[in-house]
């Protein structure tokens, strides 16, 4: 063959086989792998991939509203309370713990003896609930015995200092170094605690000292698994009602509740009061409408009223029906 025509033959296969190679799809070759990732899409930098995140995440929850009452606005509050979550878990812990359900006790100064407070309940003719509340009988026979006891934590002079001192507990049945309040906890191993203290010392002592001693008596009770259930007063002795604002902020503070024995005697003739502004009026029985018209029988129904609501939504029972 001649020369020439041999060299355009090889020619010839040699463009054959470059185009064949050009319609190839190209294989990376290993040791080239840098090459190839050259050639796909950039991965997105951690900078990038924040925020993304940032502008689909959820916003988080609004924080849950504070629904109780404002304790600025105690004179307000009903006389009766509702209790909250955090008094039924004392109150379950309390129990789970050896509480008696079927026990209260009373924690408070000379308007909590059982002279004149709550110890009718025990004598069926001291008193007459009538149609209006007849539906009280069942806590009054539930409660039998704490109506009428005498606590070791309530005496006349007693006030939120005392009941914390050694000093003022009974010798016969407190234990050497105990308080009246240890001591009453201790030998009642009550569920619910009604803490009543009128005592303020007078305007030339500051609220912030009842209050700290009211903290006090407040934690003791709680730690001995019962619900306190506090009180505000009738007076005004300290002039400016600083004591109750004390006591419905505690209330508050704690989430317990509070029988607003205040409110309840404003419709009556002096408040309930008698001229020295700080006693009670009327006879400790009531046994209709017309002695609800004076202080002691209106507390004496008030409290049992305010124990009957606080038992029944500790323990989820059916509440009476409103008079």
């Amino acid at each position: 063959m001649p020369e020439n025509t041999l060299s355009k033959i090889i020619l010839l296969s040699l463009l054959v086989a470059l185009a064949f190679t050009a319609c190839t799809p190209q294989t990376a070759l290993p040791g080239n792998e840098t090459a190839a990732a050259s050639e796909m899409p950039a991965a997105e930098s951690p900078a990038a991939t924040k925020a993304i995140q940032t502008e689909t995440a959820v916003p988080p929850a609004p924080p849950t509203p504070d629904l109780r009452l404002d304790p600025a606005d105690w004179q307000d509050w009903p006389i009766i309370p509702t209790v909250s979550a955090s008094a039924r878990a004392i109150y379950a812990e309390g129990l789970a713990n050896g509480a008696d359900p079927n026990r209260f006790s009373k924690v408070g100064d000379c308007q909590n003896i059982t002279t004149y407070f709550l110890s009718i309940y025990d004598h069926p003719n001291f008193y007459e609930l009538g149609p209006e509340n007849g539906h009280l009988q069942e806590t009054i026979e539930h409660f039998a015995g704490s109506w009428s006891r005498e606590s070791v934590a309530t005496a006349g002079g007693m006030n939120v200092a005392s009941v914390l001192a050694p000093l003022w507990a009974e010798g016969e049945r407190c234990e050497s170094g105990e308080s009246p309040l240890a001591c009453e906890l201790r030998l009642n191993q009550p569920s619910i605690v009604l803490i009543s203290m009128e005592e303020s010392w007078g305007k030339e002592n500051k609220v912030e000292t009842y209050e700290k001693y009211m903290r006090q008596v407040i934690e003791t009770v709680i730690a001995a698994g019962a619900v306190p259930v506090l009180a505000t007063k009738a007076d005004n002795i300290e002039g400016d009602h600083q004591i109750n604002a004390a006591i419905a902020r505690l209330a508050h503070e704690y989430d317990i509740p509070l029988w607003n024995f205040w409110r309840a005697v404003q419709p009556l003739p002096n408040h309930g009061l008698l001229e020295d502004g700080f006693h009670l009026t009327g006879p400790i029985y009531f046994n209709g409408p017309e002695n609800l018209k004076f202080g002691w029988p209106l507390r004496n129904l008030t409290a049992l009223q305010t124990i009957d609501a606080v038992w029944r939504q500790l323990n989820d029972l059916p509440l009476p029906p409103a008079p």
